[in-house]
């Protein structure tokens, strides 16, 4: 069995942040916002109030159906960009 953090590894094998939304689409709709996320590091956190994320949703992990893959930018803890 894998361990739950490695099942969050990112293409390049970097951790990655579990955003905590039903679709990209709606956590587009939260631009202005802050972010919904969780930690996957087993080294300490990740999340950085400026600067670039990287995350997924993981639907077995926050129970919403969709799975996606997002980079999220941030300026002091407010979503200003999700491609």
């Amino acid at each position: 069995m894998i361990p739950e953090f490695l099942e969050t590894l990112g293409p390049e094998g970097e951790a990655m942040l579990i955003f905590d939304y039903p679709s990209k689409k709606n956590l587009k709709e939260n631009i202005g916002s802050r972010l919904i996320y969780q930690e996957t590091s087993m080294f300490g956190p990740e999340y950085e109030e400026t600067g670039e994320l990287v995350g997924c949703n993981r639907p077995h992990i926050t129970g919403h159906k969709r799975e996606f893959f997002a980079e999220v930018t941030l300026e002091n803890g407010i979503i200003t960009k999700v491609k």
